[in-house]
């Protein structure tokens, strides 16, 4: 979704970098991890599918289930701030959102975070020190 910026089109790239990975399963290199592995192939089909369909819509993030329902205030208020962070996330240039997006909404660490990239592990950091000091910048402008 953080690539495609669509639902629809993020579970398509899902299901078709799946079948893509079990094809291809025989050439994958055994004891190297599987999860960067499994996630580049479907970066690379959501990638494709952004590309094809040449969307560029907002981010959503979606509250976890089971969680209490928030006073009415209390939502408003989290709706505003989402909606700030998301802006400053979507002025982030593309690269950066998605090491961000690898490093800390998916929980992947630098290693991981560069296999699924297909980049360095320094280009990792370097463009997550780039990525948290503008979106300080850009989300703290918006106060």
């Amino acid at each position: 979704y953080l690539i495609t910026r669509n639902a629809a089109d993020a579970e398509d790239a899902v299901q078709d970098g799946l079948v893509k990975a079990w094809r291809a399963f025989g050439r994958f290199r055994p004891g190297a991890p599987m999860r960067p592995w499994l996630l580049r192939i479907v970066a690379n089909e959501a990638r494709n599918k952004r590309r094809s369909a040449g969307r560029r819509e907002a981010l959503a993030l979606r509250a976890s289930p089971g969680e209490a329902a928030p006073s009415p205030e209390e939502a408003a208020v989290d709706a505003d701030e989402r909606a700030r962070l998301l802006a400053a996330l979507d002025d982030l240039p593309d690269a950066q959102r998605l090491v961000l997006a690898c490093r800390h909404l998916l929980s992947l660490s630098e290693e991981e975070t560069a296999a699924a990239l297909g980049v360095r592990v320094g280009t990792v950091k370097s463009r997550s020190a780039r990525a948290l000091e503008k979106l300080r910048e850009g989300y703290g402008s918006r106060a």
